[in-house]
């Protein structure tokens, strides 16, 4: 997998960012989980395809505010 992301807004906490990344499911064995909230910031997570080939952003708000982004790619290497 490849990802970019970056801070975009005041009050980015990376212990926010790890504690939503350990939720991550079977399911979606990507970045995060779908969605993540634990007080005033949210997770948002977004994927399309499968783990062989696949695609998606990710987010946290503050609030309404969006204060970090993340896009990411990736699939199997032969």
């Amino acid at each position: 997998m490849n990802y970019a992301g970056r801070v975009i807004g005041d009050g980015f906490s990376g212990d926010f960012l790890k504690e939503a990344l350990l939720q991550v499911t079977a399911e979606l064995p990507f970045r995060g989980p779908e969605l993540y909230t634990n007080g005033h910031f949210t997770y948002i997570c977004k994927v399309d395809g499968d783990f062989s080939w696949f695609s998606g952003a990710e987010e946290i708000r503050a609030g309404e505010t969006k204060i970090y982004e993340c896009v990411f790619h990736g699939g199997f290497i032969k």
